[in-house]
């Protein structure tokens, strides 16, 4: 309900234009003004530019767009309206504190880990964790093949026969494959480990480029494969692996951050022992 409040309260004051907004057209340039600058005062309580500031960063992204004259106006009356309303309110519950702690205990969390993520991710970290893990890549092969499927065993060796006999390869596929690649004289392109299905793979591994394998089986019939070519299988580029090595370099550090200060610290689990779990769902524990 909260969060429905303030994006129609903020609609409220897109459309309305406060004296305050006018005011900031007419006077103080963005030179002289700090994050303490007070904007508006609200029955002795201040509202400064920077909780503005704050506040337009939280805004849906549908908002971000919004000229900045409409945004001042809207978020100033936002704040005012909601001061209004916090000044309404005569005992505070307890959730609010609680709210209010762990808000702040995930913030300074957050600015601890933006910082270890700014020290952590430099171009030369990248580089040398790319470096690091295409060494210790496996070299591996890739295939380019061929293959005929068709249902039984025996006229999978006849294709065989015919084929090492002089029969065109692809127009034999044309003809006789039962699977789609037929219409393509039979052709797979090029693929690597775990693309085809094991006892396919199995019958490559022992093959010569431009062999005619035995008839092989599998649960989609009976191959007879052709090897047109190897290829040394290429290692991903950086751009491929820079969004992977940015979060594994991001956890290292906070691990390592993690595991330096759990070091340090005193910590008590204990307590939870003696804790039933369901009671997080007990939402009235937090207006005692």
């Amino acid at each position: 309900m909260y969060e429905s409040l303030k994006i129609a309260t903020l609609l409220t004051g897109l459309a309305l234009p406060t004296g305050a907004a006018l005011a900031q057209d007419q006077g103080t340039s963005s030179g002289d003004v700090a994050a303490d600058t007070v904007v508006a005062t609200v029955n002795g309580t201040d509202i400064t530019l920077g909780e503005m500031i704050i506040t337009r960063q939280q805004l849906p992204e549908q908002y971000q767009d919004l000229p900045n004259e409409t945004l001042f106006s809207g978020i100033l009356d936002q704040l005012v309206q909601q001061q209004l309303l916090a000044d309404a309110l005569e005992d505070t519950p307890a959730r609010i504190g609680i709210a209010l702690a762990n808000e702040e205990r995930a913030l300074r969390a957050g600015e601890v880990v933006q910082d270890l993520y700014a020290d952590a991710v430099t171009e030369e970290a990248i580089q040398a964790a790319y470096e690091a893990r295409v060494a210790d890549m496996d070299e591996s092969m890739e295939w380019n093949a061929s293959h005929i499927l068709v249902e039984t065993e025996e006229e999978a060796a006849e294709i065989k026969t015919l084929v090492e006999d002089g029969a065109d390869f692809a127009e034999t596929a044309q003809d006789r494959s039962t699977g789609p690649s037929g219409a393509s004289g039979g052709e797979l392109g090029w693929f690597g480990p775990g693309q085809m299905v094991a006892p396919f793979e199995e019958a490559l591994g022992s093959m010569e480029t431009g062999d005619i394998s035995d008839p092989v089986q599998t649960q989609f019939g009976w191959h007879i494969v052709r090897l047109n070519d190897t290829r040394a299988q290429e290692a991903p580029s950086l751009d491929e692996l820079r969004p992977e090595i940015v979060s594994q370099l991001q956890q290292e550090a906070v691990q390592a951050r993690l595991d330096e200060l759990s070091e340090a610290a005193q910590v008590d689990r204990s307590v939870p022992d003696q804790v039933d779990p369901s009671v997080l769902g007990n939402t009235g524990l937090l207006e005692d």
